[in-house]
Parts: structure tokens; C-alpha cells; sequence
């Protein structure tokens, strides 16, 4: 395990693509591998990507890696895709959009499966950002799964938040249903050579001046056209101002407590319920109850009660 920790902290990608299997998998390896590496992190830029099915978020997450990779950082992705929730298997294909990108020595490209988890995130994200924070990736880019309004969770992880949208792809009643409104820090109008562009940003501005933000931040939206790398550079400095903007803010440091008190909520609930789960005859007992609540006979209220006891 010191050896492990010792290669992952000098960036070896063999050892960080390990240490999130580990992860992945959970168990005390996993946590005492955090343990050794939380130190090491805090120094990496995260930035997440969400937006709606076919926005293009592989292909902008492709281009603006490229883009830090060809400015000399070290660039890691962690791309998140949905688990089907009858065979728990997930395709994976966002490196399909990436096969070039993936063969270079400073970028690191992960694919993950939520796992059931809603929020666009599976569990083990948060810990494999931390991984590659630690490895000395200093551009840390994470691409939820985009199911449109389920994945807000990334601004739970993430420095800034980067939203896709697309021209021609929904009402302004859609996003704000889907909360998407207040997690962006920079907003991004992809596939801008499409018909209606104008009127998405004339809506997304006019949605922009009734949210109120705590922190007075003013979101950008950048325009581009990610398959011709047009308006990358752009996205770029917007997330690099959000960057500034947030160090030079006190709010900043609520939204890390905030995210730290989430995590440390998750970690609590997840270790209670294997805790609880890893007792004796508790597995049977859930079958049997979780039988009894479907042939009516019981509650399924009064089955958590006789768990818990």
C-alpha cells in the first residue's frame, strides 16, 4: 500500500488508475488510501461539465483538455456514465470522442458508471478527483452523465461549474425546472452555428437577472462550436476569472464548508448502512421484510424500525 501511495504522488499513471479501482471497489484499502493522499490535494483547478443528452459535452471536454495540454499542464479526466439499473453495467463511450487525446503521457482519462446514484456522480467521483489532484494533475475536468435534471450534484465537487446547453434543445422552463440555473458559474452555448443561438442567449440572459447569487458572481456565457474548436480559448478564461474571482471572495470559503460537510454527511451515511448491512443475519432479514412489503403484510416504515433496533 506505501508503495502505491508513493507512485500515485509521483503521478505514475499505471498506480493512479489503481488507486481509483480501489476506490471504485471501497472497502479499507480505499479508505486508508484517501487517508494517505488527502493531504497532497487542494492544488488542482476542478472543473465540472454538465448539460442535457447530445450538448457536446465529450466534445468540449476533448477540446478544452487539448487546450491545457497544449498550454503544458498535466490534465485529468474523469467522465461519468449512467448505470442501467437492471444489469448494473454501463457503456463507458465517452472516450470514443477522445481516442487521440487519451494516448498522450499528460492526459489521464477515466470513464466511471454512477452505480444508481443520482446527481450525474457515482460515489467514488469525488475520491478519483482527489486521486489525480494528489497525482499533480492541475486540471482536473469531470463530465457528468447528463440526464438532465438529476446531476446537480457536480457543484458539490467541482471549483467551477460549466454548463452546456444547445440551441433548439427545450423551453427556458426546462432548465429551470432542472436547477441547472443555479449551479453554472460559466455557461456554455454549444454548437453555436445552429439556428436560434441568439434567442437561447437573449432567454439564458433574461433567466441569468432573476437568479440571485450569494457570492454577486455575474456568469458568462460563452458561445462555442466545439468540433471546430471555436470560442475554447474563451471557456478557458472565463473558468480561469471564476477561479481569481473565487479566491478573492470570502463566500468561497462557505461553499467549501458546505461541500466538506455534504461529504463527510455522505461518507457517514454510506459506512451506517454497511455497518448495518454487515451484521448478522441482517441480509436475510431484509429479504425476508422486503417480501413481507410486497405482499402488503407489512410497512415499510415499520421494517426500518425493526432494522434499526
Amino acid at each position: 500500500m506505501s508503495e502505491l501511495i508513493d507512485k500515485v504522488l509521483a503521478g505514475a499513471p499505471r498506480s493512479v488508475a489503481r488507486a481509483i479501482t480501489m476506490v471504485e471497489n471501497g472497502g479499507a484499502d480505499a479508505a486508508g488510501l484517501m487517508k494517505a493522499v488527502f493531504r497532497s490535494t487542494g492544488k488542482a483547478t476542478v472543473i465540472g461539465i454538465t448539460g442535457a443528452p447530445g450538448a457536446g459535452k465529450s466534445s468540449l471536454v476533448d477540446k478544452l483538455a487539448l487546450h491545457y495540454k497544449d498550454a503544458g499542464e498535466r490534465v485529468g479526466i474523469v467522465c461519468v456514465d449512467p448505470s442501467s439499473p437492471f444489469s448494473g453495467g454501463a457503456i463507458l463511450g465517452d472516450r470514443i470522442r477522445m481516442a487521440t487525446l487519451g494516448l498522450d503521457k499528460n492526459v489521464f482519462i477515466r470513464s466511471m458508471a454512477t452505480r444508481g446514484n443520482l446527481g450525474g456522480l457515482s460515489r467514488a467521483t469525488v475520491d478519483a478527483v482527489a486521486i489525480l489532484d494528489a497525482a499533480g494533475y492541475s486540471k482536473v475536468i469531470v463530465e457528468t452523465v447528463g440526464v438532465g435534471q438529476d446531476e446537480v450534484e457536480i457543484v458539490k465537487t467541482a471549483d467551477v461549474s460549466v454548463v452546456v446547453l444547445v440551441p433548439g434543445m427545450g423551453d427556458d422552463i426546462q432548465a429551470i425546472k432542472a436547477g441547472i440555473m443555479e449551479i453554472g458559474d460559466v455557461f456554455v452555448i454549444n454548437k453555436a452555428d445552429r439556428e436560434g443561438v441568439l434567442r437561447t442567449q437573449k432567454e439564458l440572459e433574461a433567466l441569468l437577472s432573476l437568479a440571485h447569487r450569494p457570492d454577486m458572481w455575474n456568469p458568462p456565457i460563452i458561445k462555442t462550436i466545439a468540433t471546430e474548436s471555436k470560442g475554447i480559448e474563451d471557456l478557458s478564461a472565463a473558468v480561469a476569472s471564476y477561479v481569481d474571482f473565487q479566491r478573492s471572495n470570502e463566500s468561497a470559503l462557505d461553499r467549501r464548508h458546505a461541500i466538506a460537510r455534504w461529504r463527510l454527511t455522505e461518507l457517514l451515511r454510506e459506512r451506517l448502512l454497511a455497518d448495518l448491512l454487515s451484521r448478522n443475519g441482517t441480509g436475510e432479514r431484509l429479504n425476508e421484510l422486503a417480501a413481507e412489503i410486497a405482499d402488503k403484510r407489512l410497512d415499510p416504515y415499520s421494517a426500518v424500525e425493526e432494522l434499526i433496533q
